[in-house]
């Protein structure tokens, strides 16, 4: 009994000092070079330990153990190869879970039969990728997800959704306030690629959080809401049925969502067995952000960065304007190799000639809501550079605007100029009519108006459906109409332009021939012809009548 308790002695202090051995051994090898391999000791040594300590047991209890000395052989792995390729890079950070399914074949499908698209998603990406991935690998996060804004946005910065979201993260304005995205009139951190990618990590972390690592789930809820998978969760749960996300009764959308991650990822890992080619990316950084310190005319950025002013816009996004905000963020995102020298420029450049300023001195009649109208400024911004709390101003007062160094087109890729691209682009077959809002107008009630979709309404005006209308506000108008040799006796337009549309108008309470007449600039001679009623009857709320208008005096 004892000679097999002192067995176990010796054979814990051997191998411990095997182990330091070994240990020794492992500190002592090249610190230049990684593995991904433990340090092994070969079964022949270990079966030569036990076997000293075996014969060591036929001596007698107080005999000295003798030492064994072992010379352990390390395993030493082949050198990593340095990843030259971000598409590489990042399958080799894949981790969500991947099955056959006919949900994730009609996405590949798709993509399959449309391998440009692919091709221009990688262009897009090309600035932002390098920058996703390294942000996704610092939080152990999976590589899938840095694919997540093909998505949503096909890697366009300046995307903006029929819901209202917008960048390449397609954040809503309340979820991109809540993760500290300003929206402003000079910025809207949704679509600036920098913060809004870290508002992204953040929500998708805070998500996989709530539902205990499950990352298919964090994924839905980042399309459809927490609240909406947790109600799903929830319904299955008091069914006995599965909780994972392909068993959930959830909105159509979501879905397709999930599956479609899942497809791209499977297209970006096997390109060549769906016939699309992925250009290589460097697997480097494109961009630097460089701290501006203060408001900054974007045209002169460029100018002093030596890049395009459209390819500042498409690194910085997020301003939309001229220039960058005045109360922040102060800084820039420019290539790599342009940032030393942006730098050293930058230094030299006084905050008093980073803006161009204009003065203005107050003439009767004018108001600051016509000022900052003529100048094409908010009024919170001509108030904020005047230091005035209040709406009154003299006449005489002389007031600072802030102008763009450059004409307003030059600005390309600004807000209102992107806007006004989109206002003036052609809609074959149709007609072009100008709305001015009216109190009470709405995009539902105005799509009914002209027959038109309500998406539609609200594209056409780079708006989304539940964006609110402004008094005033001109809405363009995209209708399908024929051309008549007909107009109505009150228009001034020339007959050869005359554009006639047949409207079946609801008569609303109040409404009155002469009321409607007015409105639409007609006769009221020809509402009744048009319609067989009399002169001196009422008409009643829901009636419909029918008009024949020209649209062309309409929008004048």
């Amino acid at each position: 009994m004892y000679s097999r308790i002192l067995l176990r002695a010796k054979m814990t202090r051997v191998l411990g000092f095997v182990a330091a051995t070994l240990l020794l051994s492992a500190c002592t090898t090249n610190p230049n070079q990684t593995t991904n391999k433990q340090t092994q000791v070969l079964p022949k040594q270990v079966v030569a330990v036990e076997a000293a300590l075996t014969a060591n047991t036929e001596k007698k209890p107080d005999t000295p153990v003798a030492v064994v000395k072992i010379t352990p052989e390390i395993v030493v792995p082949e050198p990593t190869k340095q990843v030259t390729d971000v598409w590489v890079r990042l399958r080799n950070n894949y981790s969500l879970p991947f099955l056959e399914n006919a949900r994730i074949q009609r996405e590949i499908d798709w993509y399959a039969r449309h391998p440009k698209y692919m091709d221009r998603v990688n262009q897009r990406a090309a600035p932002y990728m390098h920058y996703i991935i390294s942000e996704i690998e610092k939080r152990g996060m999976p590589g899938e997800i840095a694919l997540l804004p093909i998505v949503e946005s096909a890697f366009q910065p300046f995307a903006y959704s029929h819901g209202r979201a917008a960048g390449i993260w397609q954040f809503i304005p309340g979820t991109g306030r809540h993760y500290g995205l300003k929206q402003n009139w000079w910025y809207d951190g949704r679509r600036d690629v920098y913060a809004s990618t870290q508002a992204a990590l953040n929500y998708l972390q805070r998500l996989n959080k709530i539902f205990d690592g499950d990352w298919m789930l964090a994924l839905a809820a980042y399309n459809s809401g927490e609240g909406t998978v947790l109600k799903a969760v929830r319904r299955n749960k008091k069914r006995g049925k599965p909780t994972h996300f392909w068993a959930l009764h959830l909105p159509k959308e979501t879905r397709s969502y999930v599956p479609r991650l899942l497809a791209i990822a499977k297209i970006v890992e096997q390109p060549q067995n769906y016939n699309i080619n992925i250009a290589s990316l460097d697997n480097k950084p494109y961009f630097h952000r460089v701290d501006t310190k203060s408001q900054i005319d974007l045209a002169l950025a460029a100018e002093m960065a030596d890049i395009s002013l459209d390819e500042l816009y498409k690194l910085n996004p997020g301003f939309n304007r001229w220039a960058t905000a005045p109360k922040g963020p102060h800084y820039l995102l420019v290539p790599v190799d342009k940032a030393p020298a942006f730098e050293a420029k930058l230094a030299n450049l006084p905050s008093s000639e980073r803006m161009r300023w204009k003065h203005h001195k107050v003439k009767s009649g004018e108001t600051l809501s016509h000022i900052a109208d003529k100048y094409r400024i908010s009024l919170s911004l001509l108030k904020d550079s005047n230091k005035l709390r209040r709406n009154m101003i003299r006449i005489g007062q002389n007031l600072v605007i802030p102008v763009a160094a450059k004409s307003a087109r030059t600005y390309r890729l600004s807000e209102s100029q992107r806007k006004q691209k989109i206002l003036n682009s052609p809609k074959s077959g149709r007609y072009k009519i100008i709305h001015t809002v009216r109190s009470g107008d709405n995009f539902w009630d105005l799509s009914r108006k002209y027959k038109v979709g309500v998406r539609s309404l609200a594209k056409w005006n780079a708006m989304a459906p539940r964006d609110v209308l402004q008094r005033g506000q001109k809405l363009v108008v995209w209708t399908k109409v024929a051309r008549t040799k007909t107009r109505a006796s009150h228009s001034p337009v020339p007959r050869s332009k005359a554009i006639m549309q047949k409207i079946n108008y609801v008569v609303r309470r109040g409404d009155s021939l002469a009321r409607i007449a007015s409105r639409f600039r007609v006769s009221i001679a020809d509402l009744l012809r048009w319609n067989t009623i009399k002169k001196n009857k009422y008409l009643q709320p829901g009636q419909r009548i029918k008009l024949f208008v020209d649209v062309t005096s309409q929008s004048s």
